[in-house]
This record gives C-alpha cells, structure tokens and sequence, in this order.
C-alpha cells in the first residue's frame, strides 16, 4: 500500500508559501478568482508531491493573514509536518509566531523551515536572518529543523526542498488505517452530473466505494459515490489521504466546513466535553478567568464554547489545568483529539490542548479531577476500564468504547477482552460492565429487598417493576439479566424475595391459614372468590389476600386466576382425573371436564383456561387434547 503524509504551510501573509507550494508540484493552491487576483491565499488550497517510492505528500497551503486564522486552524488540524515559511526580505512577523504557537498547541512533532525569497537579500542579512530564526523557535518542535534556503521565483534549492521533505516524510508514523473513519470536512461544492461533494483530510481509518457513512452533527445518513484523491479515481481511501467524497443524494446545503464524515452510529455527538488546556507563555496574552466565551477549533470545526476551570478561577499565561468546554450546538470529537481556544474578542490564539472526555458524567470536583488525571495519563488499558466504569448498570456496548476514544480498534477490543479476562469487567446482554458497577447493583437490590421485606413481614416478595423503578434507565432486559447473576435473590416469575427469607406469621395468623385451607378443601371444585372466602370466615378481604398469596407462595394452594385458588391436594385430584380420563379418550369437551370434577360450567372454565395456559391441555376449537402427563 503507498504512503501517505499530509504537509502543511505556515508562515506570514505575502511570504510566499503558495508560490514554494507551486515551485515543489508545479500546482497553484490558490483556485479562487479573488485569490488570484489579489495575489494572496483567502481559503486553503491544496496540492500533492508523488515520490517514485510511493511516497504521496498531500500539501494544505493555508492563508496567512491574522483575520483568515479560523481558516488555516481548519486545514492544521490533520497535518503531519510543517513547513514554516518565512521571507528573507521580512523576517518574522506576527503570523509567523501565532501559526508557530497553533502548531505546538496541536503538538505537530516534525517540520522544515524555508527561509523563501533568497535571491532579494544578501548573504550577510540572510546570515542575520538565520540566526533570528534559530531563536524564534528555540524550544519548539522546531527547535533542531532543517533550515533551507530557496527562492519560489528562480527555482533556488527547490530540489532540495523536495528531497528534505521526502527523507522528513518517511520518518512519520502512519496514521491509524484500523481506526473508525474519519474526515472532517473543509470543502462542500457540487459536480455536475454527480453532485455533492466534501473534501477533506481522512485523519483516521479507511472507507470504500458503495460504504454507508453519515454527516455529524446532524447525523445525515448518506452513502459514498465516489472517490477521490488528488484527481485519482479510489475504489478505497485511508487516512492520511486528501479525500473528496461523492454523497449519494445529500445537498451542498445540509453541509457544512466544519462537519465530520463516519461511519454510521460509533461516535456521538456531545454539547459537553472534558479537556487539559494550556495556555501560551506569551505575556501579552491576558488571563483566562473561568465561564468565559471562547473560540474553540477541532478539526475543521469552530464553535463558541463557555470554559469551565476546574479548581482555578483564571488561567495566567504559561498556565495549566483541566478544564470543562459547554457549547450550544453539538460538535463531534473523541478522546485524544487536540484542539485549539482563541479568545472571544479579539480574536487571538491564547491555548489549546487535548480532549479527554466527549461524554463526561456529573460528579464532585475531587472525582472529576482524579478521573481526568487517568484519562490524560493512564495506559489505554486504565482508560477503558474507567469509561467502563463511569457507564454505571447500563454498562456500555463495545460500539459506544470504540468511539470514545482515539485508537486502533484491535488495540480497543484486546484490552477490553483483557479487563473480562481479569474479571474486571463483564459482558452481558450485548453491553460491558464494571465489576464495580454491577456489585453496586447487587448491593442496591439486595437492600431493597431487603427492606421490603422488614416492612412487609407477610409479603411473599417485592413485585419485580417495583425493584426495576430503582434504576431509572436501566435497560429491562439487561436488568433481567443482571438480577439473575445477585447471589441469594429468588426471582419467582414477577415477584422477587431474598433466599433467606420466611414469612413468619403469628398464631393467630396460622389459625386463619387452616380456617381458609378447611374452607377451600370443602368446597371442592366449586371455591368460593376471594370476596366470598373473606366474607364466610369474617375476615377483611385485604387480609384473606395476603394469605392467599402466602399460601400460594408456600404450595399449598394452587392460583387459578386472581379470583379463585383451591388446595394443593384438589389441584393433584384433578390432574390425576384427566389423566384416568385420557387414557381412555384422546379428546375431552368442556361437558366432560365439567362431569369429572363434579361442578359447573362457571368452574369448569377458568380451570381449563388455567390449565391450557401451563401446557397441561390444548384447546383445539371446542376440545381439549392432553399434552402433560404430570
């Protein structure tokens, strides 16, 4: 497979980065009329470098001028090496230092330095120029870069240039192919004859022909037309590539710079995030006092976020902290992408960091503090383990890990496998959940039962919807499943009791229970309803239905429907009837059934109905048929 590097320029307005982006790939990056004819970059323009070894250098050329820097924050975000371009005749400039801050803050590690416009100084001044440089971007990944000089106009050094970036370019490390797809969007326009477009920078995964995908935020499902890189027809693009993606029947409206193409249903969307935040050295930077307004780029994103420090009331230049970002419409990101904050107004670059949570949960300060600690520095292994976590009883599916965070998918699903291994983590129902989250359930339902039961000595249980309400947005399958795993819970059907638990009745409690069995066994098939038992016994019918229940819990009544009961010993009577009856016919009418026990039609009918619903008869129109010999 041929490699992939994405180049970025930087450097001040009007030193000349399009004319090197042009001089290395014979390509003008500046495609705008207004570009051309003012002579400056106004959005970003891109072109390629091909190697005969496969090498392809995709280069973003960016503006330069300090009211277009949202522009270039949107081509920075995916670049691998810098090429900081400064003119001889100039020197530094401001853009020069605020693009050289942007990139530290996005911690890009590689790059070059093009001191461009050679041949209008002497060598005296070029010397002079140098040394500035040298200091400019002392303790900077800048710091021990190559520095060539080379003139745009005459070709000076361009060769070498070109050389400089394919030896720095083979020593990148490539981006993540076994990651989840993604392109944030910096061009929308539409083709005639195939319509929309979106071009980008593919930071992560790959995507083929004909592969379903949606637009975040808005969640606009769509399907992949085409693909492109560099007018190169793609059956499959990977990250690393400048990618322009048909989109089957979305319009150019509905998107927007900014946007991100995926995969479909691995990465939410979030209004609130979790980050570290430093804030440039530059004493000319004010102070950043929490809850204030800021310009926050991701990606090829910008939105206007409200900080939260945590622990701090203001960030000074030089600073660090963590810190929580609230927008008012969602933005997608992961764990580990780095972003950029400028102040409101005006609008200058004060810091940047790394996003540690996109799906951050409420708690105290001092919890908030020490789970952030983890996710900035913690192996990925710990990471997991603690988002896991965090989950609670729902758990999460490996869908919701995976597009968490920034990582290779097969690093993802080992660890995960390792932390169930470990017993630190189960799986159940399709989700994952913390060893830690499921004894807190274990320990919640166990008290609850617990206490229902200290306040319902007679009760033969807690009703299960009644436990189930305790975690609100527990899935009930899940909640099925993870109450069956409770040591020393009884589920019996829809009424759940502990396993140590015994209806303790008081004597005179007992002499109601035979005065009910006596009762029942006289009546035979033919039993009164809860309302006629209360009232032959002179009992209050909540009473009789307590015992009931009791005694039904206990086997020696047998529930027929919510209305009658009958003792355990005329249930046995009844099943040994139909069984002496079935041995000599294969069918039995309500008639026959009524005549075997001895009673009415208005008897006979909720016995069969109870029987047929247990599997013991089976109604075929008018007829039973036996099917349980018991």
């Amino acid at each position: 497979m041929d490699r992939y590097v994405i180049l970025g320029t930087a450097g001040h307005i009007d030193h000349g980065k399009s004319s090197v982006v042009k001089a290395l790939t014979g390509t003008d990056p500046d495609r705008l009329k207004e570009e051309k004819e003012r002579g400056i970059t106004i959005d970003l323009g891109f072109a390629d470098l091909a190697y005969p070894d496969g090498l392809k250098v995709g280069i973003v050329d960016v503006p330069g001028h300090e009211r277009l820097i949202k522009n270039m924050l949107a081509g920075a975000g995916g670049i691998d090496i810098v090429l900081m371009v400064i003119a001889a005749d100039e020197g530094i400039m401001p853009q020069s230092r605020e693009h050289l801050d942007i990139c530290n803050l996005l911690k890009v590690k590689r790059g070059l330095i093009v001191i461009n416009k050679s041949d209008l100084v002497e060598k005296d001044w070029l010397a002079l120029i140098e040394d500035d440089i040298r200091k400019f971007v002392k303790g900077t990944f800048l710091d021990s870069a190559e520095m060539i000089a080379v003139s745009s106009r005459t070709g000076h050094n361009i060769d070498l240039l070109k050389e400089k970036i394919h030896g720095l370019a083979l020593t990148i490390e490539p981006k993540s192919v076994n990651g989840i797809f993604r392109l944030p969007v910096d061009r929308i326009f539409t083709l005639k004859g195939f319509g929309t477009v979106v071009t980008g920078t593919a930071v992560s995964g790959s995507i083929s022909l004909d592969s379903p995908v949606e637009i975040l935020p808005r969640k606009i499902p769509t399907k992949v037309r085409g693909l492109q890189s560099h007018g190169e027809a793609l059956k499959t693009a990977y990250a690393g590539q400048r990618v322009a993606i048909n989109l089957q029947g979305v319009p150019t409206g509905e998107i927007q710079r900014g946007d991100v193409v995926t995969v479909p249903d691995r990465i939410n969307t979030t209004y609130v995030i979790d980050s570290e935040i430093e804030i440039l050295k530059d004493p000319s930077v004010d102070a950043l006092k929490t809850r204030s307004l800021v310009h926050f780029h991701s990606g090829t994103s910008e939105l206007v976020a409200r900080i939260i420090i945590y622990d701090k009331d203001k960030l000074d230049p030089g600073d660090r902290a963590y810190c929580q970002f609230r927008f008012k419409t969602p933005v997608a990101v992961m764990a580990g992408d780095r972003y950029i904050v400028r102040k409101f107004s005006p609008l200058l670059t004060i810091g940047g960091g790394e996003i540690l949570d996109p799906s951050p949960i409420r708690g105290r300060k001092s919890e908030k503090l020490r789970d952030l600690q983890v996710f900035e520095q913690g192996k990925l292994k710990e990471k997991l383990s603690l988002k896991i976590l965090q989950g609670g009883s729902n758990g999460l599916t490996l869908s919701d890990v995976e597009g968490w965070i920034k990582a290779e998918l097969p690093d993802i699903r080992k660890e995960v496998t390792s932390l169930i291994s470990e017993g630190s983590v189960i799986k159940c129902e399709g989700r994952y959940l913390h060893k830690e989250a499921f004894d807190g359930f274990s320990t919640k339902a166990v008290a609850a039962l617990s206490g229902f039961h200290k306040t319902g000595p007679l009760k033969p249980g807690m009703p299960k919807e009644a436990l189930r309400a305790l975690f609100k947005g527990l899935d009930e399958k899940l909640f099925e499943t993870l109450l069956a795993l409770v040591k020393g819970v009884i589920v019996d059907k829809d009424i759940l009791r502990l396993s140590t638990f015994r209806i303790s009745l008081s004597e005179d409690k007992k002499i109601l229970k035979d005065r009910i069995l006596y009762a029942l066994e006289q009546a035979g098939f033919q039993p009164p309803t809860k309302d006629e038992l209360a009232q032959s016994i002179s009992l209050k019918k909540e009473e009789v239905n307590e015992l009931l229940k009791i005694m039904a819990s206990e086997k020696s009544l047998v529930r027929i429907n919510d209305s009658i009961y009958i003792p355990a010993s005329n249930y046995q009577g009844m099943l040994e009837g139909l069984k002496n009856f079935f041995v000599k016919k294969n069918e039995m009418t309500v008639g026959e059934f009524r005549d075997i026990l001895g009673t009415t039609r208005k008897y006979a009918l909720p016995f069969l109905e109870y029987l047929d619903s247990n599997r013991i008869t089976l109604r075929v129109g008018e007829i039973r048929k036996f099917l349980a010999r018991k």
